[in-house]
């Protein structure tokens, strides 16, 4: 910035000139175009370094293509994946059947094609409710604090107390075997991590400025919870999710491999891992190509969600 001083003014107690300072409109141009630079906005930021993460995109088109998988995979199964024939049972991979054939002569491709759709059903759908409960639990604890907080945390270290196998085989055990009783025990086990994130989250956020001129302004707490507290809290949330897709299929897979989740002959990975632990010598592909598809599974929703995460964290901005 350049000044120039002219006499303009009159001193009262000498008679002389005072200098006054003037700027010249160049000088500005360098501040006012900064100023006039659009500001790029959290989630805009958030895109354009993710963009530039190559194993996060690479997470993203697995996850992109695995939902494509599921939702056409009854049209582009090559064989039904119940159909049995004991004359091909324990085929190897070949042209007509690629992965091979099971002990009941199915068709392992097709039927690993359609239990993607098993498998993002049991990871997704226990996560966002487990992500609802959570996220409503930790709110309440962080934000009103006192008893509140105490019960409630309380009750979430007892969950916490527990290994997640141990909690969900109790859970099943109560509700019995199935898909659905796999969702509500994998929700169950994941809202601890939600609940904790979400409130620690609050304690710092309710502290700020913003949150009191709210409050000094007379809005009620349900208002400053979700347009203020909320708000601010998105972005733990999220990258909580995205990693947590990946466990959640795992622990899915877990309950089914010991016989609590999806029931024969519904095609499921967990299952067919089951199943191909009795051939791992005469028939190692029955095991090999389930393993395989949740190891892709799970790699590509965890490669997203540590993408994710960085492109999130304002340290590395």
């Amino acid at each position: 910035m350049v000044i120039d001083t002219n006499l303009a003014a009159t001193s009262p107690d000498s008679g002389r000139a005072a200098p006054r300072a003037t700027i010249r409109p160049s000088a500005l141009e360098p501040e006012l175009q900064q100023a006039a630079q659009p500001s790029h906005s959290l989630w805009r930021d958030t895109a354009q370094r993710l963009l530039h993460d190559r194993a996060a995109m690479a997470g993203l088109l697995i996850v992109l293509l695995l939902v494509v998988v599921a939702i056409a995979a009854p049209a582009i199964v090559p064989h039904p994946p119940n159909d049995q024939s004991f004359r091909i049972k324990l085929k190897p991979p070949s042209g007509e059947h690629l992965f091979g054939t099971d002990e009941f002569g199915r068709d392992i491709f097709s039927r690993v094609l359609v239990g993607t759709r098993v498998a993002l059903f049991v990871g997704i759908v226990p996560v966002v409710a487990a992500m609802i409960a959570g996220v409503a639990l930790g709110l309440i604890a962080g934000y009103y604090g006192g008893l509140t907080d105490q019960i409630t945390m309380r009750v979430i270290d007892v969950l916490l107390a527990f290994p997640w196998l141990l909690l969900a085989i109790g859970i099943m055990a109560i509700l019995g075997p199935g898909v659905e009783n796999v969702v509500i025990a994998v929700a169950i086990v994941n809202i601890p991590a939600f609940a904790r994130i979400v409130r620690g989250s609050v304690l710092s956020i309710k502290e700020k400025e913003f949150v009191e001129a709210a409050r000094a302004m007379g809005q009620p707490d349900h208002t400053i919870i979700s347009r203020h507290v909320l708000a601010n809290a998105w972005a733990p949330i999220i990258v909580l999710a995205t990693l947590s897709i990946g466990q959640a299929i795992i622990y899915a897979a877990g309950l089914s491999f010991i016989g609590l989740g999806t029931q024969p002959p519904n095609a499921d990975w967990g299952v067919m891992l089951t199943s191909g632990r009795e051939y791992l010598r005469d028939a190692p592909w029955l095991g090999f190509f389930p393993g395989l598809a949740i190891l892709i599974t799970v790699l590509a929703f965890n490669l997203f969600g540590d993408g994710l995460r960085d492109a999130l964290d304002p340290r590395l901005r």
